[in-house]
């Protein structure tokens, strides 16, 4: 039986849509304090990881989907692009699943969040989603994945770093061409400039309101990845902001978590 999990309690309405439906194996959370959460040396850990990344990368197919049947009056060639994401993700859900189960795991055995899929279901404009789903969420996965590979080498773990070269390959596409028609479609049209505003401002307040208890070591560990946002079309200012913010923020994690 497949079914939506109800909004936290703790949780504003405002910001989060319904739960994308998961089947009775899993259990959909909604704040990262309610995710499995391990110490680096639980071997755990890496499990959870592959676990937790195969919901999010069902999520992203199920997000481009979405917007395929919202906007069928988007150019057909950001149509496409979109389809080709989809297609690109779902293969990638495949890909941690087959890696985490090889590892002796079974779906199902951690909670998953369902926090990016509530997030885009508040988000009507296409280029507000783009601009959330693909130049946010997408970029941090880059930079999270960046670090997986490196420790994955170091754990001699060959099979999982060709698994994260490859995601990142595919993210790198995802996030250029949203890059491309996010100012394609804002060109000369501020109307739309001001929906991509709101819907990085809801996700904003979503993402702080899903991370607030006990997501400071999450967001402390890992860099920018410079040079591979520059390929997914960043300007060089906006790698520059980029990399300020994330040391201003991986600085006020260290000062919460000491």
């Amino acid at each position: 039986m497949t079914t939506a999990a109800p909004l936290h309690p703790a949780l504003d309405p405002r910001f989060f849509a319904d739960s994308a439906a998961r089947d009775e194996r899993f259990t959909v959370v909604d704040r990262w304090v309610d995710c499995a959460r391990f110490d680096d040396a639980d071997p755990r850990k890496r499990l959870e990881f592959l676990h937790r990344q195969m919901n999010e990368e069902v999520a992203v197919c199920e997000n481009a989907a979405r917007s395929l049947v919202d906007h069928p009056e988007a150019p057909w060639e950001l149509r496409m692009w979109l389809a080709r994401q989809a297609a690109d993700e779902a293969r990638h859900a495949d890909n941690y699943r087959r890696a985490f189960l090889a590892r002796g795991g079974r779906l199902g055995d951690y909670p998953v969040l369902s926090f990016q899929y509530r997030v885009l279901g508040r988000i009507t404009s296409l280029a507000g989603r783009l601009a959330v789903q693909n130049r946010t969420f997408e970029v941090d996965g880059l930079d999270a994945v960046t670090h997986a590979i490196l420790e994955a080498e170091a754990d001699g773990d060959a099979d999982l770093v060709a698994l994260y070269d490859a995601q990142q390959a595919d993210e790198v596409v995802h996030i250029r061409f949203a890059n491309e028609w996010i100012r394609r479609l804002t060109a000369g049209r501020p109307a739309v400039l001001l929906e991509v505003g709101r819907a990085l401002a809801l996700a904003a307040q979503g993402f702080a309101a899903v991370f607030t208890e006990g997501g400071g070591t999450r967001v402390h560990k890992y860099g920018v990845a410079e040079e591979l946002r520059a390929m997914a079309g960043f300007t060089e200012e906006e790698i520059r902001t980029a990399v300020a913010l994330n040391e201003e923020r991986r600085e006020r994690a260290r000062r919460a978590d000491a």
